[in-house]
């Protein structure tokens, strides 16, 4: 899968985490929704960089074929695709708007994550105002239609492609936390199998309180 085509993997994450630590609002904290599941660390194999994001004004990213075998690549709508999937919440779905014309605060990524022959794709809701990531989704071909296998609507979220896993990144917050800095993230791997998402081993990133810092990465026990 793959949508935009942004910086490296350190500074793409990089460039999401300040934007998130920096201007997370109440109202996509309010979005604490059940959800299937966390996410994973490591290089980007494919996927956005969240330019559209820091920027300010979100739109669906612009997809490109998988280089190594075009043939998986099928674009899709993907404000539609999420406005009919009755898995989205609708508290996502009334967030789900353009942000300027006609551009959506969504971020697409295509790359094979299920062996499927056609590329899966990976979605994730942004807040137009402050590109938090309210919902990560995963879409997979089920025999031409793409079927949703994976949600989570727990804010701040951010989802992507890991050297062929899932990944999924939420931040959180301790006791005393003002909202623009929360403490840390929780970063954990997925893995297909069985016809599902299966979690692999967290890791806990605890945030420097020092202006510049990266964060410490600590082993979820």
């Amino acid at each position: 899968m793959r949508g935009l085509t942004g910086p490296g993997p350190d500074s793409a994450r990089g460039s999401w985490l300040a934007v998130i630590a920096a201007v997370a609002s109440v109202t996509a904290l309010a979005l604490f929704v059940g959800a299937c599941g966390t996410g994973g660390l490591g290089a980007r194999d494919e996927g956005p960089a969240h330019a559209s994001a820091v920027a300010g004004a979100g739109a669906v990213a612009s997809p490109s074929p998988s280089p190594n075998d075009p043939d998986k690549y099928r674009k899709v709508d993907a404000v539609h695709l999420l406005k009919q999937d009755p898995a989205v919440s609708a508290t996502v779905k009334r967030e789900l708007k353009p942000c300027s014309g006609n551009e959506y605060p969504v971020d697409i990524s295509y790359g094979d994550l299920t062996g499927s022959p056609v590329d899966d794709v990976v979605i994730n809701v942004l807040t137009c105002a402050d590109a938090v990531g309210i919902g990560s989704y995963v879409y997979r071909d089920d025999s031409g239609t793409f079927k949703n296998v994976f949600r989570t609507e727990e804010s701040p979220v951010y989802a992507e492609i890991d050297q062929g896993r899932l990944s999924v990144t939420r931040q959180y917050y301790e006791k005393g936390d003002p909202i623009s800095s929360p403490s840390g993230e929780i970063v954990t791997p997925y893995s297909w199998k069985a016809g599902r998402f299966t979690p692999g081993k967290s890791v806990r990133n605890e945030y420097s309180k020092s202006a510049g810092q990266v964060p410490t990465p600590v082993p979820d026990s």
